[in-house]
């Protein structure tokens, strides 16, 4: 089971969105937060200490204000499991300016609609960012983790641990993009395909 604190989760990118949604809801997965559009921004301090050390300091407005700390992944069971600290903020832009205080800054902000349900003992996430669309699978353990996406048919060895931001790293060099932010504005009109991440559709034979 997973320890307080820590975020067990894998990716996979999906050539179906609406399909993998259909699905979740007739095993039975409720919607517990509704599509929402959702501002990330990441800290960092000038030198990027946090990215060197594979540690990330974000502060997200969705539905509510959150801010999160996430320590390096470790990937040994076939997910990524890492050390995630998160609580809601009363104020977005309040918190903003007490990291740069801090002496933090904005090193790069990405966004997203996402639709999260509960599925059991996993959450699924439904994501539609500028690259592409994507589901989370969020749990205990791996075992459920694994356990859910084949009974979403999804293919396990087509799964990804590595963030969104790492992902637009590997996208930007593949197709030499100037963006540097994730958004859909900067990606607008921007052509991309699972081979760009080195991954395959998840849900491709179905």
């Amino acid at each position: 089971m997973s320890r307080p604190e820590q975020e067990i989760e894998v990716k996979f990118i999906l050539n179906d969105l609406p399909g993998l949604a259909a699905r979740v809801q007739a095993l039975g997965g409720r919607v517990i937060a509704p599509r929402v559009h959702e501002l990330n921004l990441r800290f960092d301090t000038p030198d990027l200490a946090l990215t060197r050390e594979h540690r990330v300091l974000r502060l997200r407005q969705d539905a509510s204000a959150v801010m999160t700390y996430k320590g390096p992944a470790d990937l040994g069971q076939g997910v990524s499991a890492r050390q995630e600290i998160e609580f809601q903020v009363g104020d977005f832009q309040a918190a903003r300016h007490l990291l740069e205080a801090l002496g933090y800054r904005v090193s790069i902000w990405y966004e997203k609609y996402r639709t999260t349900y509960e599925l059991g003992e996993v959450h699924v996430t439904l994501d539609e960012m500028p690259f592409g669309s994507f589901a989370e699978i969020e749990g205990p353990d791996a075992p459920a983790i694994r356990t859910a996406a084949a009974a979403l048919k999804l293919d396990w060895e087509a799964r990804c641990t590595t963030s969104y931001l790492a992902l637009f790293d590997q996208l930007r060099a593949a197709r030499g993009l100037e963006a540097h932010n994730l958004s859909f504005e900067e990606l607008q009109g921007a052509s991309t395909a699972p081979e760009d991440f080195g991954l395959r559709y998840a849900d491709q034979e179905i």
